[in-house]
């Protein structure tokens, strides 16, 4: 049975996204252990960490997954924002352990015009770094970009370099974001077009090293590069779309959903919608 889930809040104490988890029928739950969009964080706190990992432990949810901030950009080529990315994935690697979390995702940025290798060799480096810094058993996965002005990582081929660029290659693998691979140019709308992306994922990046399915629809057409995320079914993926998904090879990771925060859908509606799209 596909494990599915939500991005939930921390505010308040970050235990409380356990709560919220369990309210939603979470098999499976991401979170930010910190604002999103500062360098700046709070040291966490042992009574938050103990409830976290009680709580977590006690509702039986499991695998959990942190997200590194969007601030970050292991790819830049200016040497300020690129140590403080570094610094701030060493960080992250610390707070994972501290809570009992396995993974950490990371979005992989942007080469700002310098080049996609250079990026990528950034990257390699930064993730080389942060490693040598702490030897926690935690795994970075790296997202998918959506292949929007200098991402790097929008194509299978670039996640395969950096992957076998990373010197502990136990402690990486990968994360598929279905909106981010359809506005790259992943067809995911029939089932002859998700088969050839599947094929493609696996003779490049390798299915075994998929560890998270990042379950989006799309506000883009395919091709476009726009990163936006649309309710489940509602956008240019489209139910049929997400049919083929949750019952192709994707369905044997755990799947977590960001959908948008709006009146027209809930949390808890995009869940039903998911299941129920997960068994017919």
């Amino acid at each position: 049975m596909v494990k599915l889930g939500f991005h939930v809040s921390i505010s308040g104490t970050i235990d409380r996204a356990v709560d919220r988890a369990t309210e939603l029928g979470c098999d499976t739950f991401q979170i930010f252990t910190r604002n999103p969009r500062s360098w700046g964080f709070n040291p966490l706190k042992e009574g938050e960490i103990e409830a976290f990992r009680e709580k977590r432990i006690r509702k039986g949810i499991d695998p959990v997954f942190v997200h590194m901030p969007y601030i970050l950009n292991l790819a830049s080529p200016d040497d300020e924002v690129y140590r403080r990315s570094v610094d701030s994935l060493a960080v992250e690697l610390g707070r994972c352990s501290a809570l009992g979390v396995p993974f950490l995702v990371t979005h992989l940025g942007s080469h700002r015009g310098s080049g996609t290798d250079l990026g990528i060799t950034r990257i390699i480096e930064a993730i080389n770094t942060a490693f040598d810094r702490h030897h926690e058993p935690v795994t970075v996965l790296l997202e998918n970009g959506s292949g929007s002005g200098n991402l790097v990582g929008s194509s299978f081929e670039e996640l395969r370099m950096i992957l076998e660029g990373v010197e502990d290659a136990e402690r990486v693998a990968a994360c598929f974001d279905t909106c981010h691979a359809f506005a790259a140019g992943y067809e995911l709308r029939t089932p002859r077009g998700l088969g050839r992306t599947l094929a493609a994922f696996n003779d490049t990046v390798g299915i075994e090293r998929l560890k998270l399915v990042h379950l989006n629809d799309s506000m883009g057409g395919l091709s476009t590069g726009i990163d936006h995320h649309e309710h489940i079914g509602l956008g240019e993926i489209g139910d049929e779309g997400f049919r083929g998904i949750l019952h192709s090879q994707l369905a044997d990771v755990p799947m977590i959903m960001e959908t948008p925060e709006d009146d027209r859908r809930s949390d808890a509606d995009n869940m039903r919608k998911a299941r129920e799209l997960a068994v017919f």
